[in-house]
């Protein structure tokens, strides 16, 4: 809306949507009967939320999986993911996924998530796989660029990509067709097609090759039948007003509402729990992933959580104090980083601490019990948006207290 109030929407030097390179879909979103897709978990709660496309969060899924609603959810496929570590209710989400009938996890390394799975199936690392990229979003001329990455090394043991640990998966289920049979080549060959490049091209040039697309503006004002094409919404318009919410008894115009877990909306648990509690991750590691690696854990050795120097004070911590952070779900420690930026009703976590790094005498932490380092443990999602079912990973309440030395 920004964008749009502004003028600077599919403008030069404003939000501009680049053309992309002409190519075939392989989503098969016309193979999904319209019948299933009113199943998807989540879809009835939240009719306008990210189900409707199919796409399930980890609450609805837990809630599927152990309160049987809609049904029961008894299997699962995931592929390189901690998705207990990167959720909230981590708790829950053990509980959930120890209800399955069978769990199937595809990863380069063991995590709480994978020990939790029936069985799992080692991937190649990106160096050890093709893969295609189709525009690189960026600006207009990576958003031209093709590149087909070459593997460096062969697959350690019996290790495959992602994407043939799928397609051997669909051929065993009778879904070959759909799979070109097996053969990711043919599958690359019919996704390329409309671009004119070649798969042969791309592994002759391992760098990338351009292809000319011409990048437009105010695409939404081009005529079609003598009528702007305007955008995918009811009225053709940028809807400030969305008659696609009112019609579903939600507010068609932005409003701010404050958090369902914050002070104004639960004085009964700020009494305990007065301060706000964000997250931000650490630019050292990638999500839950790396720890263990001396070069990065020397750098940030422990978890840690921000405060105003003021709520320090008020607390008796001072920098580097051990500190137990608590919420309504339960508590998690960390090293106090005094932050003088920040406003002094609101600290701020990371999410992600659970392995060992054995070469610098580095602990590991229970990611399951309290007193451990998993932020996400604390969080619960039973407060999501109405709308989305975003979880309150950002906006929940919290206490801070010294730990003894």
């Amino acid at each position: 809306m920004l964008y749009a109030l502004s003028g600077s929407l599919d403008e030069p030097g404003g939000n501009v949507l680049f053309g992309g390179v002409p190519t075939q879909s392989i989503a098969g979103d016309e193979l999904l009967p319209a019948d299933k897709r009113k199943r998807a978990i989540g879809l009835e709660q939240r009719p306008l939320g990210g189900a409707r496309f199919e796409f399930c969060n980890t609450a609805d899924f837990y809630t599927a999986a152990l309160e049987h609603k809609p049904y029961r959810a008894r299997g699962l496929v995931s592929f390189g993911t901690n998705l207990l570590l990167a959720n909230a209710d981590s708790r829950r989400g053990r509980h959930a996924l120890a209800s399955l009938d069978f769990h199937v996890h595809a990863d380069l390394f063991m995590n709480p998530t994978a020990e939790q799975a029936d069985i799992v199936l080692p991937v190649t690392s990106p160096f050890e796989a093709e893969g295609l990229r189709i525009g690189f979003e960026v600006s207009p001329e990576a958003q031209a660029w093709l590149q087909l990455r070459h593997p460096v090394a062969a697959p350690r043991g019996e290790a495959r990509s992602d994407t043939r640990i799928i397609f051997d998966l669909a051929c065993q289920l009778g879904l070959g067709e759909h799979f070109f049979e097996g053969d990711i080549d043919a599958a690359y060959r019919y996704q390329l097609a409309p671009s004119g490049v070649t798969l042969e091209t791309l592994r002759e040039q391992p760098g990338g090759v351009g292809v000319a697309v011409e990048t437009t503006h105010q695409k939404f004002a081009a005529l079609r039948d003598g009528m702007p094409v305007g955008f995918a919404t009811p009225s053709r318009k940028i809807e400030l007003y969305s008659r696609t919410l009112f019609e579903h008894g939600l507010p068609p115009l932005p409003d701010y509402e404050a958090p369902l877990v914050s002070p104004s909306a639960r004085p009964d648990l700020a009494a305990r729990f007065p301060l706000v509690l964000t997250c931000a991750k650490s630019s050292f590691f990638c999500e839950t992933q790396h720890r263990n690696l001396p070069s990065l854990r020397r750098r940030a050795p422990e978890p840690e959580v921000e405060l105003h120097p003021n709520a320090a004070a008020e607390r008796g911590i001072a920098e580097g104090d051990w500190v137990r952070i608590s919420t309504p779900t339960g508590h998690v420690r960390a090293r106090a980083r005094l932050d003088p930026n920040l406003t002094p009703e609101v600290v701020c976590g990371q999410h992600g601490f659970w392995q060992a790094c054995p070469e610098l005498n580095a602990p590991g932490y229970d990611p399951f019990t309290d007193g451990g380092a998993n932020f996400n443990m604390i969080v619960s999602a039973e407060a999501t948006d109405p709308i989305s079912g975003s979880v309150p990973l950002r906006a929940y309440l919290c206490q801070i207290e010294r730990l003894a030395p």
